[in-house]
């Protein structure tokens, strides 16, 4: 009876401790999911009444160019993001892992610090560094004998500057990630590994990476949902310009949101991109087990 009693406190205790995260995961992401479909299956101003009109909001987004080309900036947007960030966090975390602990401390307080910027500070000082006549990044392709860019002004170098603000806002993050998960590596492997000649190349490959595996996945579903919902710095330094170059999806669902008032119309496109979302994280987490 003790054992019983002893056993069903534990698990009382469990979820109590689960409980607020339970109710704080259900009140602010799946109530505010489910609702989404249902404004997604009226017309409705925000104003006005709603009014029902079924699929009709998905219906019209087949044939939405603008939310499409907006579709095709994201995965554009992902495809440069996500292997970049993996593979620079990764890198850094295998370097910095390899000093001295004084110099690590210092590393990583150097590469957190973008991250505790907030993202519109964040995206307002490389507005400054990106400034076509006076920004610090074009005097010095100028004093170096380049030609200056017009970094946010391009047509084909808007994305891929938000691009590197965002990078250069997550790095420090996710190679602490990666760091933490290297620290947990029983040194045992090494030292065997190098008593039969691995160099440090082979040690990487066949110690470090394949047990990295979960962290990998991690960053890797984290990274993709980031991108795909990035905002701030799009807002802040391009508004989705020049010439919609750097417009992507959820910038797209905001414009039609709050600027068109078209609100179901903007609940369809987000409840889509929440689709889009949860198969490409499942299909990674298949893949990831499929390996396995």
């Amino acid at each position: 009876m003790k054992k019983n009693r002893k056993k069903r406190n534990e698990i009382l205790t469990a979820y109590a401790f689960l409980l607020p995260d339970f109710l704080g995961l259900t009140i602010f992401v799946v109530c505010p999911i489910i609702y989404a479909f249902y404004i997604s299956l009226h017309d409705w101003n925000a104003l006005s009444p709603k009014v029902f009109i079924g699929f009709d909001n998905y219906i019209e987004m087949v044939s939405d160019e603008r939310w499409w080309a907006s579709l095709s900036r994201t995965f554009r947007f992902t495809l440069i993001y996500v292997p970049a960030l993996y593979c620079l966090s990764l890198f850094f975390a295998v370097g910095l892992n390899s000093l001295k602990r004084k110099y690590q401390s210092i590393a990583r307080t150097m590469f957190l610090l973008p991250f505790a910027i907030t993202s519109v500070i964040s995206a307002v000082v490389w507005m400054f560094l990106y400034d076509p006549r006076k920004g610090v990044i074009n005097q010095t392709l100028s004093f170096l004998g380049f030609d200056k860019l017009d970094f946010l002004g391009s047509t084909d170098q808007a994305l891929v500057s938000v691009v590197v603000v965002v990078l250069w806002i997550n790095l420090g993050y996710n190679m602490m990630i990666f760091m933490s998960s290297i620290k947990e590596i029983p040194l045992e492997y090494y030292e065997a590994a190098k008593i039969d000649g691995a160099t440090g190349w082979k040690s990487f490959r066949y110690i470090t990476f394949p047990l990295l595996k979960g962290t990998s996945l991690f960053i890797l579903v984290t990274t993709m949902i980031t991108s795909f919902t990035v905002f701030d710095q799009i807002m802040v330094m391009t508004k989705g310009g020049p010439a919609s170059s750097s417009e992507v999806s959820v910038l797209y669902i905001y414009k039609q949101g709050f600027e068109f008032l078209n609100m179901g119309y903007a609940s369809a496109l987000a409840v889509v991109l929440f689709f889009i979302l949860f198969v490409l994280s499942f299909s990674l987490f298949k893949l990831s087990n499929k390996k396995e």
